[in-house]
């Protein structure tokens, strides 16, 4: 859950109460800001409000962590020594922290009431406070495991390679429109250069050299004339995607290329064909674009400029002195390959090219923060893999699918972004009954990891799905679920018997399989503090689930506690037994 920014903010809060000699709770101030990095989309210390704490104290902490009532006051405490700090270090000013406080003072005595409400409790809070356990953390869902690192296609043999065809597999993106792509291809700053350049050459009857380059003359002419920076660039675009054709040292019209086969050709050409410093200004730059591209694809998220230049430095680009990252990525822009961060399309009046485009050296408009695929960009990538003969899978529109198909499609691996528009617009298109009914159909009989992602979209459904949930009273695996699903909503429901409640245990824990052979280490690290106790662990053998023994060999292998350890692999040899016999 941590990220480099709770990690900074927990030093400095450490190093703070050190030289003030105030007593900070750190793990207790880190789990605010995890929760709050995590649910809140709190990025950095500063974007704490006293909204911030009220939905954290009230409804986050209620919901996911289990701790009794009267540890509420711990928790109200490490967060007014976290306003402290906040106040102390400038982050935010006086009225800020007194709203703060007076938010606070207002919280601590409705906090223990909330962490009570049993109502408020999520799936796995609701079973383990059941079950006795006096400690948990967990999310109701597990966090969708990343794609895995790919290997060699073998025509290397054991040498490191770093050929496109031997990276890590690319993960599923979804497209825009073709119909919008086509249309946004015209409006790219660079493309229309190219055109004007191509028909000024065109209209004055002017002629490349032999070679097919254009002339000394006509570039310094093009320049003053159409007010381009860099012509040259933008003819030999235009040979290269077909906007004109040129025989010898002659040139003649092209033949109307549809627009997204000259989007393909730009892209290929800028990113493969060394232009030498004429797109981002810098030689080196210019032969890394790809590399960075390539990172921001895979990422499918703005990569902070600060990372670039991490990236840069480490490959040496930075020995020479500094970029100015934000004139790269304004570069970018009227190439059509990166968004710059302000409203508007990139493609204002007196672009004049990479060295002269869209703000670059204007004041108006603030600096791009980070590096971000336009959508044309993301098109043109997977194109350009397509011809590297790498396999760059793509995310179909989930709106109509089946219930099973968009359940397949959320374990792939998609950003959480994305599964979260898919699982929104899945439900928009159907009633919440007919809903219910799909995925619980789907979940019928399904692996552990299929029935959990179907229970926690069915879990968005208000009291209009009871039907389809009450009906899955009667199957073993279901049950527990349903019955969850109806006491939370205040429905008549009976209640979890304690095979149920054990049974449940083992389902839930078989979704992190995966995620554990992903990263053991930081599922170690979770179900060390938050996992069931042992005096549960021991009982587990006895649960007829097509996945206890790899549960109890995981929890075997990851449990820090020694005698917890040793409760599993005890409890996991007897289910095998269980199966043999």
């Amino acid at each position: 859950m941590s990220i480099e920014w709770v990690n900074r903010a927990v030093a400095d809060l450490r190093e703070w109460g050190r030289t003030r000699d105030v007593d900070v709770d750190v793990d207790e101030v880190r789990l605010l800001c995890d929760y709050a990095s995590d649910y809140l989309n709190v990025h950095e210390l500063g974007d704490f409000t006293p909204v911030t704490f009220e939905e954290l104290l009230l409804d986050i902490y209620p919901r996911k962590v289990i701790a009794p009532p009267e540890s509420a006051a711990e928790t109200v405490a490490a967060a007014r020594t976290l306003v402290d700090f906040l106040l102390a270090t400038e982050e935010i000013g006086g009225k800020m922290a007194a709203r703060m406080r007076s938010t606070l003072d207002r919280i601590e005595p409705e906090m223990p009431v909330a962490l009570a409400d049993t109502s408020l409790f999520g799936m796995a809070k609701s079973l383990f406070s059941a079950m006795g356990a006096d400690s948990l953390e967990q999310d109701d869902a597990p966090e969708p495991s990343e794609a895995g690192a790919g290997g060699h296609d073998g025509e290397h043999g054991d040498e490191p390679c770093d050929c496109p065809a031997c990276s890590p597999p690319l993960p599923p993106v979804r497209l825009a429109p073709r119909e919008e792509l086509a249309a946004d291809v015209v409006r790219v700053p660079l493309v229309r250069d190219a055109r004007r350049l191509a028909q000024w050459m065109l209209a004055g009857g002017r002629t490349p050299t032999v070679r097919g380059r254009l002339r000394v003359r006509d570039a310094a002419e093009a320049r003053a004339q159409l007010g381009v920076a860099d012509p040259v660039l933008l003819w030999d675009l235009a040979v290269h995607a077909g906007l004109v054709r040129v025989e010898r040292n002659a040139v003649f019209d092209g033949e109307d290329p549809a627009p997204l086969d000259v989007w393909t050709a730009a892209v290929g050409f800028l990113l493969t064909s060394g232009p030498g410093g004429a797109v981002t200004g810098h030689p080196a730059l210019d032969e890394e674009l790809y590399t960075l591209l390539d990172m921001a694809y895979r990422l499918q998220e703005p990569v902070p400029l600060p990372t670039v230049a991490e990236h840069l430095e480490g490959i040496g680009l930075l020995d020479d002195g500094p970029v100015d990252l934000s004139a790269f990525v304004r570069r970018l822009a009227y190439c059509g390959l990166a968004e710059t961060g302000v409203d508007g399309p990139a493609d204002d009046e007196g672009d004049g090219g990479p060295g002269g485009g869209p703000g670059d050296g204007e004041d108006d408009d603030p600096a791009p923060e980070a590096l971000e695929l336009t959508p044309l960009a993301v098109w043109g990538m997977r194109e350009l893999y397509g011809a590297f003969g790498i396999e760059a899978p793509e995310v179909a529109d989930m709106v109509a699918v089946g219930a099973p198909e968009l359940i397949e499609e959320l374990l792939s691996g998609i950003p959480e972004e994305m599964a979260e528009a898919d699982i929104e617009g899945w439900l928009r298109g159907r009633p919440p009954l007919e809903a219910a009914v799909e995925l619980l159909d789907a979940a019928s009989g399904a692996a552990a990891v299929v029935r959990g992602v179907a229970v926690s979209i069915v879990d968005r459904l208000g009291p209009e799905a009871e039907e389809a949930v009450r009906r899955r009273l009667d199957e073993a695996e279901l049950r527990p679920h349903a019955i969850h699903w109806l006491s939370a909503r205040g429905l008549p429901a009976p209640g979890l018997t304690p095979d149920e409640a054990l049974w449940m245990s083992v389902d839930m824990l078989a979704l992190a399989i995966s995620a554990a052979e992903d990263d053991p280490e930081a599922f170690a690290e979770n179900i060390s503090a938050s996992g069931p106790p042992a005096h549960v662990i021991e009982e587990m053998w006895r649960v007829d689930h097509p996945e206890v023994v790899e549960v109890l060999e995981l929890l075997g292998r990851s449990m820090r506690d020694q005698a917890t350890a040793k409760a599993a692999r005890k409890a996991a040899f007897k289910a095998r037994s269980r199966a043999i016999g």
